[in-house]
Formats: structure tokens, C-alpha cells, sequence
């Protein structure tokens, strides 16, 4: 099965605001609960996608829904690595 498509469905665009909105709603409001943060990134993702390729259609709403989707596990990859590296230097 040939998933290229999901690569091609990315908005770089959107996703680097989805992962900005997630790091302010992650480290500045307290108020947001952490499990909400990927539902606010997808709704998020899904406006901003309709606005950037200024139509509304079913493909900008899921493309940028998956792409608000993306800057979440893009932001715990970042997470792991840095982490990864930090324990790797206390450890030597």
C-alpha cells in the first residue's frame, strides 16, 4: 500500500503554526488541559488551511487538520531528542 499521499498533504505553513500554538498553549496557559491540545491543533489546522489556499474544501480542511495533527507528534519527537541528548550528556 503506497502511502505517499499523507506526505504530499502537508502544509508546512500551517504546520509550523499549529506547533507555535501548541508551544504557547503548552508552556503559557496553565488553563489548557494537555489532552486538548491535539483537538485544539486540528481545528486550528483545519481554519488555517482553508485560509491559506483561500478556499473551503473538504481536502484544505483535512490537510490542514492533518497537518495541525503533525505539529503535535513533531513536537514530541523534538521532545524525545532533546531529552535524549540531555540524559546522554549527564550520563558521561
Amino acid at each position: 500500500m503506497d502511502l505517499s499521499f499523507i506526505t504530499e498533504s502537508y502544509m508546512p505553513i500551517v504546520l509550523i503554526a499549529c506547533l507555535t500554538i501548541g508551544y504557547i498553549l503548552k508552556a503559557w496557559i496553565h488553563d489548557v488541559d494537555t489532552k486538548y491540545i491535539p483537538t485544539i491543533l486540528s481545528i486550528v489546522g483545519a481554519v488555517l488551511g482553508c485560509v491559506a489556499n483561500r478556499s473551503i474544501t473538504l481536502h484544505n480542511i483535512v490537510y490542514g487538520a492533518v497537518s495541525g495533527l503533525a505539529s503535535t507528534g513533531l513536537h514530541q519527537a523534538f521532545k524525545q531528542i532533546i531529552s535524549g541528548h540531555c540524559n546522554k550528556k549527564e550520563n558521561d
